[in-house]
This record gives C-alpha cells, structure tokens and sequence, in this order.
C-alpha cells in the first residue's frame, strides 16, 4: 500500500507534502510508515491520500471491538512487537528491517 502526504503541516515535520510512503502496516485505522527520519511511527489516515491500495499477500488483518482495522506482515503482529522494536530488543529490531526491506523492494516495483 502506497499513501501520498497531502500537504504541509507543522504537526508534522517529519513528513513531507506530496511525498508517497509506503504503509507497513495498519493501526486501530492508522497508517504505520517509515518517516523520512527513518521512523516507523503511526499517522493519522486522513493525513494521505491512497495511491495505491494493494496490500501485501502476508498481511494478517483484524477488525478490532470498534470496528477499527489492524493489518500487518505476521512478523510484525504480535503483541508488543513495537514496544520490542522501540526499546531496541536485537530480535524485533532484525526481524522489522528484513519485513520492511522485503516492503519496500516489491513497492519499488509498483511505482
């Protein structure tokens, strides 16, 4: 899935206006992308528009209690995976870059 970040925002000088990102994955109906800090942070979807909404084969999806999606790669769904990757733990580290490099290269191919 590839967004387009509308347009410039204060709130959010990590990203930059009409730039396409690659979405890793889907959050309680936020989008988790990599900023151009390099960042895996959650954003608000209304903040893009879709460009391309193919997702992965390998995405496991949910509908939450409230109806709100979450999708990611299986590697990346398990419960306190993020909390793992953001406290630096070696294993979630290693296994989040080897799923968004395998992202990143088959996006390159759709654009």
């Amino acid at each position: 899935m590839i967004v387009q970040f509308r347009k410039q925002n204060t709130a959010y000088p990590d990203l930059t206006p009409n730039q396409h990102y690659v979405v890793i994955g889907i959050e309680a109906d936020d989008f988790r992308i990599l900023n151009d800090a390099g960042r895996p942070f959650l954003y608000n979807a209304s903040l893009f528009e879709v460009v391309d909404s193919t997702e992965p084969d390998d995405w496991v999806a949910e509908i939450g209690e409230d109806g709100e999606r979450y999708a990611y790669p299986l590697p990346l769904n398990a419960v306190g995976f993020f909390e793992d990757f953001f406290d630096g733990k070696k294993r979630a580290i290693v296994a989040f870059w080897q799923v968004v490099n395998h992202q990143l290269a088959a996006a390159s191919e759709t654009v």
